[in-house]
């Protein structure tokens, strides 16, 4: 992946300023779609700061939601709902810290399969612990309303952006880019390969939390079959190889399109939805490998070839 310039990042920040003018002018309905383009921009865009470089896919996604979105459904008897943000982004980046030290030395398979087992653990877990004390889920009832929580996706949309940034320009940054090319040599020059790993994996593991924490006001009864779902995961990994994981703007060029199409296709074909999404993830990785971002600067590189051969 590459990082974004100073004229990029500058853009990216005005386009999200003018998204955020979207409640004064839109309905219901389409606000409703804003703040779930929102989500997934924020969920895609830090899969991407992870699983871009490390080519690790990781399908924890569902777990750090869930573990969000019941941080906020638990603690909103009991806290501020603003202190409860910032503890799920703790919570999210220590379990993706224990998950990371326990499988990112292992090769990517092993890791695949950890993480998606790991959204079912957690469910089965919860599930367990509801079963015993007599509670199927968890009312969440506050006075947040949709267009909160749209401007909280795009504040924390904005954040992201601004972190994948700052991350590439640091000695992190600099690490990731050697280890994306060859773990070896990273390995070799004296990087701390699985450190590095780590770390950049906390990142997606605080998002996700955060966001299904912002969420979960919006589900106003939270369930584990809701909060875990393995749908979400898939859906975040097909959205960001979409877009393309080669610039940290590509994953939102995925979002916004697939979300549009998604909402036509569970609408027409609601028993149909797990199928579509499996042939959606064959088309993208045989037709488009670098995704749309790999289109765009392909499309450049000839026009450029052209110009300089006229």
């Amino acid at each position: 992946m590459k990082g974004m310039d100073t004229k990029s990042l500058g853009l990216a920040g005005l386009v999200l300023l003018v998204a955020a003018g979207l409640p004064l002018v839109s309905d219901a309905y389409l606000l409703s779609i804003g703040v779930t383009i929102a989500m997934y921009t924020c969920l895609a865009t830090s899969w991407a700061l992870f699983s871009g470089p490390t080519h690790y896919i990781s399908l924890a996604t569902a777990a750090f939601f869930g573990i969000g979105t019941y941080t906020t459904g638990i603690g909103i008897e009991h806290l501020p709902y603003w202190m409860l943000l910032p503890i799920a982004g703790v919570l999210g980046a220590v379990v993706a810290a224990l998950v990371g030290v326990a499988t990112l030395r292992l090769s990517g398979v092993y890791f695949v399969i950890f993480t998606l087992g790991l959204a079912e653990l957690i469910r089965q877990i919860i599930t367990w612990g509801q079963n015993v004390s007599g509670a199927k889920g968890i009312y969440v009832l506050t006075s947040i309303t949709e267009e909160h929580i749209y401007w909280q996706l795009l504040g924390l949309a904005a954040l992201v952006f601004l972190g994948g940034f700052l991350i590439w320009r640091s000695r992190l940054g600099f690490a990731v880019r050697i280890l994306g090319d060859d773990e070896d040599v990273a390995r070799h020059a004296g990087i701390h390969t699985a450190r590095v790993k780590v770390l950049l994996f906390m990142i997606p593991g605080a998002v996700a939390a955060i966001t299904g924490a912002m969420l979960a006001p919006r589900y106003v009864y939270v369930e584990p079959s809701i909060a875990f779902t393995p749908m979400l995961s898939f859906q975040v990994v097909i959205m960001a190889l979409l877009g393309g994981t080669g610039r940290l703007w590509g994953p939102v060029v995925g979002v916004i399109p697939f979300t549009l199409l998604w909402e036509a296709i569970s609408g027409t074909f609601p028993n149909q939805t797990t199928l579509l999404l499996g042939l959606s993830f064959l088309v993208i990785v045989y037709l488009l490998p670098r995704g749309f971002v790999g289109l765009i600067e392909g499309g450049r590189a000839r026009m450029r070839a052209g110009g300089a051969m006229a």
